[in-house]
């Protein structure tokens, strides 16, 4: 037999008369390497396993995953109580058209449980990276979820809460399910096309692999546009959810990915892009920094902006109404009023700046052309002034 060939390229059969057939003419390839068998389920065996398992729930049936919110055999991962019930679960109505009582107080709204043990290694810890295999699906028994390894940090945003929050239970070689209410899948509105508002998910997750956290990568300029973008995102959907801190951490971790190594110069546009997409999250930032109760660091905020875009209108706003609680009214009203000039149908602005104006001018005197009980055209020494105003954000 001949020797293997050089770089291991595989060898040729050769046909009648000795001569090497052409390609597609019968040839058939010999691979001097060992033949090594390697066990990987199939994607519709993984789906058939999947749905064995979901059946074995009692879902997807009438009640969809109403029942499993309310189950035995589930961990609670968070501590919030639905105020209506996820899926079906919640007051129902009878025949008789009378409202049966809610379901127990136990109900909650990202629940777990474990269909596989795991090796006995460690949980992910804050900061590692993880790759688990996935597969989601809606009360009806639509697949909405498959993807064999997904890579991701817990932490950065980059998943739903269910992942989020579940994968960091379990240890590698685990193999659970997560049942979680629409506000830890993909919110109210649901995501286009495939999975409808307010739907709750069953995810099936096994956690392949537990390792360090990689070091920032350079990245081409749209990678890291997708990567701020999808990172804003996810803070938009926490700070719609009331979950202010979280869609802070998720805006800081956009404005990294945006800022962060680059493989090669942007060109004009994708600057441009990069710049907008920093003064979005800037702005974000210092709207969660608000909510937070924590005006130092929303005006920081502001003024970053400012760096890059000294004309806009919606920081120049809200560092005049951050300046007018300091009583820095002179720096507030030069503020107020250059963002009057770029909105000047702004009734937001309108209005600040006027009780800005208020706030610093003199106790008014009365209109004399206004009728009075005396015959003094002049107001008391104790007339009040107009109120002060406060700055709201």
């Amino acid at each position: 037999m001949p020797g293997p060939s050089p770089g291991g390229s595989p060898e040729r059969e050769a046909g009648a008369g000795g001569r090497p057939r052409g390609p597609g003419g019968g040839r058939r390839v010999r691979f001097r390497l060992p033949h090594t068998a390697i066990a990987v389920p199939s994607v519709r065996e993984e789906e058939r396993l999947f749905y064995r398992r979901l059946e074995a729930l009692a879902a997807p049936g009438p009640g969809g995953f109403g029942p499993l919110f309310a189950a035995d055999g589930w961990s609670d991962l968070t501590g919030e109580r639905p105020r209506a019930a996820p899926g079906r679960v919640g007051p129902r109505a009878s025949r008789d058209g009378s409202q049966s009582r809610p379901r127990p107080a136990e109900d909650r709204l990202l629940r777990k449980r474990v269909v596989r043990d795991g090796q006995g290694g460690p949980r992910p810890r804050p900061g590692q990276e993880v790759s688990v295999k996935v597969l989601g699906a809606l009360e009806d028994g639509g697949l909405v979820e498959r993807d064999p390894r997904l890579t991701f940090v817990p932490g950065h945003g980059d998943v739903v809460q269910a992942l989020e929050l579940g994968v960091p239970t379990m240890q590698p070689g685990e193999v659970s399910f997560f049942l979680a209410a629409f506000p830890y899948g993909y919110g109210r509105p649901g995501r286009e096309p495939d999975v409808p508002p307010e739907a709750p998910l069953l995810f099936e997750v096994t956690l392949l692999e537990v390792r360090d956290g990689p070091d920032p990568q350079p990245l081409p300029p749209a990678a890291r546009l997708r990567l701020g973008s999808q990172r804003r995102e996810r803070g938009n959907f926490h700070f719609a959810r009331g979950d202010f801190a979280a869609a802070l951490h998720s805006y800081r971790l956009a404005l990294r990915a945006l800022d962060g190594p680059a493989a090669a110069p942007p060109g004009p546009q994708e600057e441009e892009e990069l710049r907008e997409q920093r003064v979005k999250c800037l702005n974000n930032c210092a709207a969660a920094e608000l909510k937070l109760e924590r005006a130092g660091e929303a005006l920081a905020a502001c003024e970053a902006v400012l760096r890059i875009s000294p004309d806009n209108g919606r920081a120049l706003l809200r560092r005049g109404q951050l300046l007018a609680q300091q009583g820095r009214d002179a720096e507030a009203e030069l503020d107020l009023r250059r963002a009057l000039e770029l909105d000047p149908a702004s009734k937001v602005i309108h209005a600040e700046l006027s009780r800005l104006v208020k706030h610093r001018s003199p106790p008014a005197c009365a209109d004399p052309q206004e009728p009075r009980q005396g015959p003094t055209p002049t107001p008391s020494p104790g007339a009040p002034a107009p109120p002060a105003a406060e700055g709201e954000a």
